[in-house]
């Protein structure tokens, strides 16, 4: 087991080389990066960036753990946005094998393609006195939920034929948004290269209990967000700073043989970074995260560390 950092939270916006120094200079053995959209695939993520990047993460000494970028479109009823949605994978994974990332990593996908307008962000539930969502009548869910599942095993496909693996994160709100969501979305797509990337920030607010997940999805695991919060809404917070049994989650990692990447994401802690033009939730918002944020992180990293030497896990 290794602990790694993601990238946006030091900085939401390329370029990148900054953070990947940062992180390595705080003792993360791994890091993830991200393209947010087909803009940046395309324009950030050039044959000589990519060059570049490789470059300066052997340098640092660290392993890029996955590639993040999440095509929105596919589970829109639109067939040509779903192609066009598979088009954007075909490209995230090209950019991330040529990365070195060994997984290539999306968010579920809301229902119909829906975004926010739709589907309120579970960080306001606290805030209004009804929270709802506004869908129209007359869809037909099963229809999209199969097209999902059809544009899913195009990805898995891509992913097959790359020699990569796909991880697909759990999220409040979306097909895939508890580890029963997680099990049968797995089951449905039925591909060797495709697995769970779980983050128990989103599963916990949603009704499950992080360890219980573990030991359910098992192998499916293939890496880790970790981030605490309050059981209610997704917020990001440091781990042991609220409600997530860290000890008995780490104990049923140990237990199912988990033995990947450990990625810290804390999204709602003093520091964080966000873009000038990022809709993301959060009350933090630096361009660049400051060291307030580096400390947070840092803590994190040296608390969950305590509890693998407790309970007698390697981490390199």
């Amino acid at each position: 087991m290794k602990f790694g950092a993601a990238s946006w939270p030091f900085q939401w916006d390329p370029p990148y080389e900054d953070a990947i120094h940062r992180i390595a200079k705080c003792g993360f053995k791994a890091i993830e990066l991200i393209g947010w959209n087909k803009d940046y695939l395309r324009d950030h993520y050039t044959p000589e960036k990519i060059k570049n990047l490789r470059s300066k993460l052997k340098s640092e000494g660290l392993t890029l753990s996955q590639f993040v970028s999440t095509p929105h479109d596919l589970s829109s009823p639109d067939k040509g946005k779903r192609k066009a949605a598979v088009e954007h994978w075909q490209r995230a994974v090209d950019v991330g094998t040529a990365l070195g990332a060994p997984i290539i990593n999306m968010v579920s996908a809301y229902p119909f393609g829906f975004r926010d307008a739709e589907y309120p962000r579970i960080t306001t539930k606290p805030l209004v006195q009804t929270y709802t969502t506004k869908i129209p009548s007359g869809l037909d869910w099963d229809r999209n939920y199969k097209d999902y599942v059809d544009s899913l095993r195009k990805c898995a496909k891509i992913c097959e034929s790359a020699n990569v693996m796909l991880s697909i994160e759990p999220h409040p709100h979306r097909y895939l948004a508890n580890t029963d969501g997680a099990l049968r979305l797995l089951d449905d797509v039925n591909s060797p290269a495709m697995g769970i990337n779980f983050d128990p920030s989103h599963t916990f607010p949603v009704g499950d209990f992080p360890n219980v997940s573990v030991y359910r999805l098992g192998k499916k695991v293939i890496h880790m967000h970790v981030s605490d919060n309050d059981g209610v809404t997704n917020v990001h917070w440091r781990p042991g700073m609220g409600k997530i049994d860290w000890v008995a989650l780490f104990q049923a990692l140990k237990d199912v043989g988990y033995d990947g990447v450990i990625s810290l994401e804390l999204e709602d802690v003093p520091g964080v970074s966000r873009g000038p033009t990022s809709t993301a939730p959060g009350v933090f918002r630096h361009p660049t995260a400051t060291e307030d944020f580096v400390r947070e992180t840092v803590a994190g990293m040296n608390y969950l560390k305590g509890i693998c030497k407790d309970l007698k896990i390697k981490v390199e």
